[in-house]
């Protein structure tokens, strides 16, 4: 009965022996066994390109080659991709520029030390690393409008590239479907105003903006048109397990290897719900967990499984506080959830403002759970974004048990709340 919750980088332990039970949600992801690890599975993907040619045949007599890759807040393995993609480039084009555009969409700007734990010293120190940064203009360039009528802007290097290329990974995403694959542009080295225009109170509100589906996902739909519209040619992307480590890998077009890394991660990520007055879920660890803005993702999970006005208590170390400024002003100015909500609902798709559809999801979890937030944010700031603080498991249970007049609440437990995909069968 003792369950084990990823928590920065370490791990919250509890025993559920003296509650009423009903079981975890787990991945299929942290029993899969590949048969192939590490740099042998990325080049065995790379060797069998989905929908494409080659690497080496793209690359051939490029010049300037752009590589997106993730940024910190991502947990890619970039050490055991990027290598066999720069050296299968440098094999047919040895003097080729290649850029390492960080795709950071408009998240803060990545560290060095954040690069070096994410790529190696060695890749650091050798090779052209630019962060993408939404907001300089200088360096944007419009490429067309999106299907949702915003003007698509992205970085001038990926613009100007002859040879776009992207590397990432594939998990369930709580309002595009999965991550993965064409995200790599947008929102990955898109302009702010794109973004913006991209996760629209509209389009986050749709029905089909959910966890694991694509087809008719308003969200995916922007995404996809502009992945293509910037000529993305090649993306390799990983499944990861609990472990950060790479299990399986699709190399080859932005839209059918990545269609195939979403078929294999479906069949493991695939859960029926166990509903419970109490869910308890994480973020899945390091680096995903930083920060209160991330951590509403996993719980989207709880929220999928969480009985009508039940208690969600989330495991999330934010040890860089809240994540966004937009997003905290959006909850902690007004008391009232739900008049934040009407707010956004009413906006246009091209008004809306930095951080909404985080706090429009937010505010959908808050309306149907009470939440109560295990973490090293200042109990001052968790409670001035709508929730309860508590400093374990044990205090946050017995919270639970006040919120909701119950001493044997149902409790159903989610150790890593952005690896699953909970449906009903």
């Amino acid at each position: 009965m003792i369950v084990s919750f990823p928590y920065g980088k370490t791990h919250l332990n509890y025993d559920f022996s003296g509650e009423r039970f009903q079981g975890t949600l787990v991945s299929g992801l942290h029993d899969y066994v590949p048969t192939e690890q590490g740099v042998a599975l990325i080049k065995s993907a790379m060797a069998a390109p989905i929908g494409s040619p080659r690497l080496a045949e793209l690359a051939k007599g490029k010049k300037r080659i752009v590589i997106i890759a993730s940024d910190h807040t991502r947990p890619v393995p970039s050490k055991v991709i990027i290598p066999p993609m720069l050296e299968e480039i440098r094999s047919v084009s040895p003097e080729a520029e290649i850029t390492l555009l960080i795709a950071t969409g408009c998240h803060r700007n990545t560290k060095r030390e954040e690069l070096v734990e994410k790529f190696g010293e060695e890749i650091v120190a050798r090779e052209r690393i630019v962060v993408h940064d939404c907001a300089d203009d200088r360096n944007l360039v419009q490429i067309g409008i999106l299907p949702s009528g915003g003007e698509l802007w992205i970085n001038r290097l990926a613009y100007e590239a002859d040879l776009l290329l992207a590397e990432g990974f594939i998990e369930p995403h709580f309002f595009a479907g999965f991550s993965g694959g064409r995200k790599s542009v947008l929102p990955g080295v898109a302009a702010r105003a794109s973004v913006l225009a991209n996760h629209c109170s509209e389009f986050i509100a749709h029905e089909r903006a959910r966890t694991g589906i694509l087809e008719g996902n308003p969200v995916h739909r922007d995404m996809l048109f502009a992945a293509k519209a910037a000529k993305l040619a090649y993306i390799v992307n990983v499944v990861i397990n609990e472990k950060k480590e790479a299990i399986y890998a699709v190399a080859g077009d932005v839209e059918e290897a990545h269609l195939a890394g979403c078929a294999f991660l479906s069949k493991l990520c695939r859960v029926s719900p166990k509903p419970a007055d109490v869910v308890i879920t994480t973020n899945g660890g390091y680096p995903l967990d930083q920060n209160i803005y991330q951590a509403v993702k996993g719980m989207t999970a709880a929220e999928a499984t969480v009985n009508e006005g039940g208690v969600i208590i989330m495991l999330a170390r934010s040890n860089d506080g809240h994540g966004g400024e937009q997003f905290y002003k959006q909850l902690a100015s007004e008391p009232d959830i739900a008049k934040t909500m009407q707010t956004f609902l009413r906006r246009g798709r091209n008004e809306t403002v930095p951080d909404q559809w985080q706090t429009q999801i937010f505010l959908r979890i808050l309306q149907r759970a009470q939440v109560i937030y295990v973490s090293e944010a200042p109990d001052a700031l968790i409670r001035e974004m709508h929730m309860t603080p508590a400093k374990d498991i044990g205090e946050a249970l017995a919270i639970a048990k006040q919120m909701l007049g119950k001493t044997d609440p149902t409790v159903t437990a989610i150790p890593d709340g952005v690896a699953v995909m909970v449906v009903d069968a």
